[in-house]
């Protein structure tokens, strides 16, 4: 039996919805054809994007888009990606297997899809190899509402308004495909590029600077120490290896059981990179005014076979559900400095919640993650302690456990069983509100179960027949390897 305690009297932070946020690059086929498909697709679209992969979206109340990298991102100029598609200039994307861009979908594009999901915008400019004046006018081309050449030119190419855009990046992984940059170096290039990121016409812009990768603390004390006042938020990025070797980073599916436990210990590690990271950033910023954001998170296998090796294709198992819920479980806790998070990412690309292959579409078991885990969208974390036995070969919590209530006064509990083999029953005392029903929904399979074009509903959610509530007690079962959220109202 497994004993958890939650007490809703104990608020503790707000679980920022952006937290749930995606990511989606100009990378392999996320972009095109899973994303974009052009006015003149035979796919279902409008104004070019997918019908069925905009609607999957918006079910899943994706809070925030990240776009167009990456590290694609230091490489892309924006104003190659505005004006008649046939008038736009050609290049190669020579991060994600050298083909050639045609740059039909660009900023126009990007804020239709954002209107069409119903998502905030979250643009990350160029610092890798851009200028000051080109990051400057891309904010002004989008946010400024007056007379100037960048507002004319919006105007030209039939946007007279301008857009709000809130969330901007200044450049991505800097020290790696963004530039190679030393902290130092890139801390003095923030605060150079961020001073011309203006605000313009009542529109306020929450400037993101680049963090660390993974366990670089280093970076983070630098940059803090030197461009922390200038930014509203700092990134993080981590992935999930099975074998926690770049070189040979283990199979999406077909895996051993070893595996599956080794990326369930290299998951876990996100607990300890943001406790290690606001350590840091609160000797700098012990107001907690900086924020931080985990853009680029997930799993990250050997790609699926016969496939481009530039095209990061892999496919989504119940694993990478237990990662992603793991994951998601952690953010919530660290609500107080985790602002947003972005899995990379949305379509076709790693740890995707959704895979297409012409005008098929497949919803991937991450996917129904983040349709349950929706509930805790803006809700307010609240204390919970669970009595969790260790899997002990691994040295791994078997339960992992969030808790939050929305405005309406639920207390949405969810909880992930990492064993692949012993079931998690679990009572709860709840504590500090009259329960009078409970219900809930659980995804559950073997470790390697996935959806496929052929088979797209082997894995999905149902409803969870065991819940009960009785005496002020709640109790569900979660079995091996499954993910359950329980709903008190």
């Amino acid at each position: 039996m497994y004993n958890l305690y939650v007490n809703t009297k104990e608020t503790k932070s707000t679980i920022n919805r952006n937290i749930y946020g995606h990511f989606a690059e100009h990378l392999g086929r996320c972009i095109y054809e899973g994303i974009f498909v052009g006015e003149d697709s035979p796919i279902p679209n409008t104004k070019g994007i997918r019908n069925d992969v905009a609607e999957a979206l918006r079910n899943i109340k994706i809070p925030v888009l990240r776009w167009p990298g990456g590290c694609f991102a230091d490489e892309y100029h924006w104003k190659d990606g505005i004006g008649p598609k046939e008038n736009r200039k050609k290049m190669v994307n020579t991060h994600w297997g050298g083909v050639v861009e045609d740059n039909s979908f660009g900023t126009h594009e990007f804020y239709e899809l954002c209107q069409q999901i119903g998502c905030e915008p979250y643009i990350n400019g160029n610092v890798g190899s851009g200028t000051v004046q080109e990051m400057a006018e891309w904010v002004e081309y989008m946010t400024f509402d007056g007379l100037s050449p960048m507002s004319q030119l919006r105007q030209e190419n039939g946007q007279e308004k301008p857009w709000r855009m809130k969330y901007f990046g200044v450049g991505n992984e800097n020290w790696g495909c963004g530039g190679n940059m030393r902290p130092e170096f890139y801390a003095d290039l923030y605060r150079q590029f961020a001073t011309y990121v203006r605000n313009f016409s009542g529109n306020k812009v929450y400037k993101i600077g680049c963090g660390a990768n993974g366990f670089d603390y280093n970076w983070t004390e630098q940059v803090m120490k030197i461009a922390g006042r200038y930014m509203d938020a700092i990134t993080l990025h981590h992935y999930t290896l099975p074998t926690g070797n770049w070189q040979k980073k283990g199979v999406a599916t077909g895996f051993e059981d070893a595996e599956y436990y080794s990326t369930m210990v290299n998951c876990l590690k996100m607990d300890e990179l943001i406790s290690n990271h606001t350590q840091i950033m609160n000797k700098y910023d012990p107001e907690h005014r900086v924020g931080l954001i985990v853009d680029e998170w997930g799993t990250w296998f050997d790609v699926e076979p016969g496939t481009n090796p530039g095209f990061l294709y892999q496919q989504n198992t119940m694993r990478d559900a237990m990662v992603a819920a793991v994951t998601l479980n952690i953010f919530n806790q660290y609500s107080d400095r985790v602002v947003m998070a972005n899995i990379a990412q949305t379509v076709n690309v790693l740890q995707a919640v959704i895979l297409t292959e012409g005008a098929k579409m497949v919803l991937t078991p991450t996917y129904h993650v983040f349709d349950m885990y929706k509930a805790h969208h803006d809700a307010t974390l609240v204390h919970s302690h669970v009595n969790a036995e260790k899997i002990e070969e691994y040295n791994i919590p078997s339960l992992s456990v969030s808790a939050s209530v929305n405005q309406a006064g639920e207390l949405n509990i969810t909880a992930a069983n990492l064993s692949m083999h012993k079931a998690a029953p679990v009572v709860c005392e709840v504590a500090g509100m009259n329960a009078n029903a409970a219900s809930g929904r659980i995804l559950t399979g073997p470790v390697g179960a996935h959806n496929t074009f052929e088979a797209p509903n082997t894995v999905k959610l149902a409803d969870l027949q065991d819940v009960k509530l009785e005496g002020g007690k709640l109790s569900f079962n979660v079995p091996p390897n499954s993910i359950v959220l329980a709903t008190v109202r």
